[in-house]
């Protein structure tokens, strides 16, 4: 009887509400160092990453296709099981092809890309627009110029003011995350445009770390840190709530993913 009593009396109680999921997206942006040092081996420690991670978009740099060497963002779409955008001013058809790509396991609804000015940089921005559970996310993929003199500072700048053109005239009201090499770090002045419109991901989560002795540079290959992947998201739209490095670690003895690391993280859509 008393049995009885206090499952009648539980079934009295509210029930609780469940936490609210937070919806969002994650990002991975990784230079895959073309097929230099054994892309058999390295493509199959990439793709078990990803596969454990599943992100909703990766961004990719120095994606290579040419004779004997399949398209390195076809290969992993495919097995991946995602779609994929590969954006290179090396025409169609050409026997080697070498540029920028977008994946992701969400449908798209609108895709296009650009060439870079100045043209002779031969740089390119890629761009997906996805749908995240029902909720369009504008995702850009770019590779900035390498040079770290003034003259490449000011490439940068007129790379970055070019693409801040083709989003807005492709992105219309849907959020935007920004991710790639940009061969600089977060506060140089060659980003200032795009930093007063878009946050740092990685930088906003851990805020209170020593960011300048963090590095996207694999220190195996490069004596000075320096963080100059990124993902950027538009902070009126969305929240950044985790960020990590990938592929930080080798996986045999000296071998590793790339000269570089990879960035991921996850971003919430804000309230």
């Amino acid at each position: 009887m008393l049995g009885v009593l206090l499952a009648c009396a539980l079934a009295a109680l509210p029930a609780r509400a469940a936490a609210p999921v937070e919806k969002g997206m994650s990002m991975v942006t990784f230079n895959l160092h073309h097929d230099r040092e054994d892309w058999p081996q390295r493509r199959q420690v990439i793709l078990r990453e990803l596969q454990a991670l599943q992100p909703d978009a990766i961004a990719l740099q120095e994606v290579i296709q040419k004779p004997h060497v399949r398209n390195q963002a076809a290969w992993l779409a495919r097995r991946l099981g995602y779609d994929y955008q590969f954006v290179s001013t090396d025409p169609p058809g050409r026997f080697k092809r070498y540029g920028n790509a977008l994946l992701t396991r969400r449908p798209v609804l609108a895709r296009g890309e650009r060439l870079l000015a100045p043209l002779t940089d031969y740089r390119t921005v890629a761009h997906l627009r996805i749908d995240v559970d029902g909720q369009a996310v504008n995702v850009y993929a770019t590779h900035l110029n390498e040079r770290s003199d003034e003259t490449g500072s000011r490439i940068r700048g007129e790379q970055v003011a070019d693409m801040l053109k083709f989003i807005a005239g492709t992105a219309g009201d849907a959020p935007v995350v920004i991710a790639g090499d940009f061969n600089a770090l977060v506060d140089a002045g060659d980003l200032s445009a795009l930093r007063q419109r878009y946050g740092d991901s990685y930088g906003s989560v851990h805020v209170n770390n020593e960011l300048a002795e963090i590095s996207t540079l694999n220190r195996h290959y490069y004596d000075a840190p320096s963080r100059i992947d990124h993902i950027f998201f538009q902070q009126d739209r969305l929240l950044a709530r985790e960020a990590k490095l990938l592929f930080d670690q080798p996986y045999a003895e000296g071998r590793w993913a790339s000269d570089h690391y990879g960035v991921w993280t996850r971003l919430q859509f804000a309230p």
